[in-house]
């Protein structure tokens, strides 16, 4: 008899996705995709039920299906996507807190898979150059996504140590990035004029979103126990990727981003956090050494290959000819010419002038 998987959060891209994968492992009879909305795209053989995980139904769902491995991807990135911050943290933590106790209850459950992300580790001048999955963040987040997720752990290795016969993964993965996903970043990068912090060039570590998939479906396969780092090998340097996504760049102080991030976020055009001011200054890169060696996962998209398909797939890098980008990159000269610099400072996140001057 194959597996029964519920997936949870199939109305967005990544749990639609990830339904329709499972759908066409051998391995899987059932697939029970959750949400409280209707997805917009096809879940392929996937039974949707609209459910809320919030409530206590979502243990009657698993029950029904006799669920034996839960994927759950159910944890929302952006406040835009849950209408408001207050919601999307009432999503995040308490519908993980009502699916682990359903979990708990379901005695079929023998598999339990969380989308969690990297931004557990914070951002900050004293990170490590990799943080393994051991290490314990050095700036730890405050707000946002990135701190719901780290409640959202602590929530997971707690029923883990209540129910030790369930398989628990963790998967803390880069920033997704690809051509048909759509992120905080994807948003960032495709604004027609990006903002980045003055005196510094962070380093930037993405998964493409076909690899990403699938590491969370090797890991529900496998059913390996612990945390696991997923990324594509290698690191973009945030100038690098602003050059290949063949954009102007506008550099201002920090203190002037958050501001500038919370007006494109009321815009509607990007939503930018503290958290996400903070990698965009300092970067961050994770070692995945460990999903290698425990769950045979290689990536098939480096990094810069990974943001290359992004650029392809949105047009990005045709956007600007090579008049305008001359014309954009004085005009952002003189602007920047009659801002101040910051004070040299040591962090991991700040490129050398002399490799600042190489380029891309």
């Amino acid at each position: 008899m194959g597996r029964s998987v519920l997936v949870t959060g199939v109305s967005r891209y990544l749990g639609g996705q990830m339904a329709r994968v499972l759908c066409s492992d051998p391995s899987v009879d059932r697939v029970v995709g959750v949400d409280v909305v209707p997805p917009r795209h096809g879940l392929g053989a996937a039974d949707f039920v609209r459910a809320d995980i919030r409530s206590p139904i979502i243990g009657k769902v698993m029950a029904a299906a006799e669920v034996d491995t839960v994927v759950h991807m159910g944890v929302i990135a952006t406040p835009m996507q849950a209408g408001g911050r207050a919601t999307m943290k009432e999503i995040n933590v308490i519908g993980t807190m009502q699916l682990l106790a359903a979990c708990q209850r379901t005695e079929s459950v023998a598999r339990l898979v969380v989308k969690s992300t990297a931004s557990v580790y914070g951002a900050g001048p004293r990170d490590p150059a990799m943080f393994t999955e051991d290490m314990t963040p050095r700036h730890p987040p405050t707000s946002g996504w990135a701190k719901d997720s780290v409640e959202v752990e602590g929530y997971v290795r707690g029923f883990a140590r209540r129910r030790p016969d369930v398989h628990v993964s963790i998967l803390r993965l880069a920033n997704f990035i690809g051509p048909r996903v759509e992120t905080a970043m994807t948003s960032y990068f495709s604004l027609p004029v990006i903002p980045t912090v003055l005196g510094f060039d962070a380093r930037l570590q993405f998964v493409h979103e076909d690899d990403g998939i699938e590491a969370l479906r090797r890991a529900a396969e496998l059913g390996a126990k612990g945390v696991f780092n997923i990324a594509g090998p290698g690191v973009l340097p945030l100038s690098q990727a602003v050059r290949r996504a063949a954009r102007p760049s506008l550099p201002v102080p920090g203190a002037f981003l958050g501001l500038a991030g919370r007006g494109l976020g009321r815009a509607g055009l990007a939503d930018f956090s503290t958290e996400q001011v903070r990698f965009l200054t300092y970067g961050r890169a994770i070692d995945t050494s460990r999903a290698t060696r425990d769950l045979g996962f290689v990536p098939r998209y480096s990094t810069a290959e990974a943001f290359d398909d992004f650029v392809a797939g949105q047009g990005l890098g045709d956007a600007w000819s090579a008049d305008a980008a001359r014309a954009a990159d004085a005009v952002l000269r003189g602007a920047q010419s009659r801002v101040s610099p910051e004070p040299d400072r040591i962090n991991p996140g700040r490129v050398p002038r002399a490799q600042e001057s190489a380029g891309a």
